[in-house]
């Protein structure tokens, strides 16, 4: 397991390639988890945006074979 490493929204985001408003939703979802650092801060783990990717399957995953 890799030690968490934090940053801002707009970071996130970029780091991301989505919008802050994108990030902000996948905190209230429950998506990923947001740290509040007094009353206006908050940070992300980058390890629980990289979480959310998930490969897209092509058509070989599909139908169980491969297609030359």
């Amino acid at each position: 397991m890799t030690s968490p490493e934090f940053a801002n929204l707009t970071d996130a985001a970029d780091a991301a390639g989505v919008s802050v408003k994108s990030i902000r939703r996948y905190i209230a979802a429950g998506r990923i988890t947001g740290y509040r650092l007094g009353p206006r801060m908050i940070r992300v783990n980058l390890n629980e945006l990289q979480d959310l990717l998930a490969p897209i399957p092509n058509a070989s995953d599909n139908h169980g074979k491969a297609q030359a």
